[in-house]
């Protein structure tokens, strides 16, 4: 089952505008938390280009990024994973885009400390990664909360410290978020 989810964006910093809408389809496969990972990662990350899911014209990249920017040459310069993702192919991802940031967002702090073991345990390359686990609670209210029209307004967020301000269909929400360095 497919299902269209559209989000109505407003940003409330003037320095970081947002696009006033996005659409997100859910995959059959998809999880509607996955589908709200990938909406919070584009929030945080947000600059002009990014591109949702996009096909990338690459021989050599067989994998298909759930976000992807490029810089002005065609490079990838930003790589996000959203949810599951394999240890094996992040270290593949490290080698096939060598300019790039890679990002990952996971459904808790506990999933991201996890990934940061497996990764570390199987000797990934280190200053390549970047691991976001978000509050499982938090998730799971705004799960709760979401329609298949949506309003979101995007009042602060920072890495460093990890936090966001933001309102979810009316609704505030103040939450911390955890960021793993690799």
């Amino acid at each position: 089952m497919r299902a269209r989810y559209v989000f109505n964006l407003r940003s409330d910093q003037e320095r970081r505008p947002l696009p006033s809408k996005l659409l997100l389809v859910q995959r059959e496969t998809e999880t509607l938390t996955h589908l709200l990972l990938k909406l919070f990662g584009y929030l945080l990350l947000y600059r002009d280009r990014l591109q949702m899911e996009p096909s990338l014209d690459d021989e050599c990249l067989t994998y298909l990024p759930d976000m992807v920017h490029l810089d002005l040459q065609g490079r990838i310069d930003l790589w996000v994973e959203c949810g599951e993702c394999q240890v094996s192919k992040l270290d593949r991802l490290a080698v096939k885009a060598p300019y790039g940031e890679i990002w990952v967002f996971k459904r808790s702090t506990a999933a991201a400390e996890e990934l940061a073991r497996q990764m570390a345990r199987e000797g990934l390359r280190r200053s390549r990664y970047t691991i976001v686990g978000f509050e499982e609670a938090m998730l799971a209210e705004i799960q709760a909360l979401c329609g298949v029209r949506n309003d979101v307004v995007w009042y602060k967020s920072s890495i460093e410290p990890a936090r966001m301000q933001f309102e979810f269909n009316g609704l505030w929400f103040e939450s911390e978020f955890v960021v793993i360095k690799h």
